[in-house]
């Protein structure tokens, strides 16, 4: 059977990578962007299986209305993509407040005014698969990315939380976190503090290391998400690209070590 999915994100990168290979397998597609013009194309090509959706998941309101239209024109939802987002870079001492709650009301509360609107849908169907985007940077972090890797982490703790609340429920949750990709999210589409010369040095080591990044094709995102919604038993997290593998085990491995260094401590702490 053909699904019908609900993407927030459509008008390029993962977002647009998705939506692409849905629709060419058959499926349809309620795809949403801020530019509504940016959507054109993918109507062009697909007609009636497109419903175009002008959408600024920070607007709660407009959320529900996007998903009840969606659901009015298709009759159901199967899969839910929350890949709406962008990236915010500077240290923590630049970023300003402004410049963090911006990046929370997208990066979480996008997802979360998304994932509010469709679960009484889901639940009378008895069935679907809600899919957040979020990244290797919702595992591990680095330098002059904490505001970015805050909204990531707590989006990766709200979905874990959830997939145990609605796993009786026959909704399933799968927490996408691809590594480095040739999108635009470190492109016009991020937002950048004021630096401060103190970090000079950190960004200068960055960039130098960066230079050897061998980064994943955005079009191959999409063929690989069609695996994940299409299995019986889809994960709760799932990396994307060859590259996170690594540095998870590296991550993991260095907290274990950490933790075990430090357990008599934390007997102590018990009383």
């Amino acid at each position: 059977m053909s699904k019908v999915w609900f993407i927030t994100g459509t008008s390029r990168g993962f977002g647009r990578s998705f939506a692409e290979s849905a629709l060419e397998r058959g499926d349809r597609v309620a795809a949403t962007a801020r530019n509504l013009s940016s959507l054109d194309d993918l109507v062009a090509r697909y007609g009636e299986a497109v419903l175009p959706l002008a959408l600024d998941v920070t607007d709660k309101s407009a959320v529900i209305a996007a998903v009840q239209a969606a659901h009015e024109r298709f009759g159901r939802l199967d899969v839910v993509v929350n890949n709406a987002g962008y990236g915010l870079f500077g240290m923590v001492e630049e970023i300003t407040e402004q410049q963090l709650r911006e990046q929370l009301e997208t990066n979480l509360f996008g997802a979360f005014f998304v994932t509010q609107a469709v679960l009484p849908i889901l639940r009378e169907q008895g069935a679907g698969h809600i899919v957040q985007i979020s990244t290797i940077g919702g595992i591990g972090a680095f330098p002059s990315l904490g505001g970015y890797h805050a909204s990531k982490w707590a989006l990766e703790g709200l979905s874990e939380s959830l997939a145990q609340e609605v796993a009786g429920q026959g909704i399933k949750v799968t927490l996408v976190e691809p590594g480095g990709y040739a999108t635009d999210w470190a492109g016009n589409s991020a937002a950048h503090a004021e630096p401060n010369p103190v970090y000079d040095g950190i960004r200068q080591a960055m960039s130098e290391r960066s230079g050897d990044a061998q980064y994943g094709d955005p079009n191959a995102a999409g063929p690989a998400l069609l695996k994940i919604v299409d299995a019986e038993n889809p994960p709760l997290r799932v990396l994307f690209g060859s590259q996170p593998l690594d540095i998870v085990k590296y991550v993991y491995a260095q907290r274990l070590q950490t933790w075990d260094e430090w357990s008599e401590v934390s007997r102590q702490a018990q009383g």
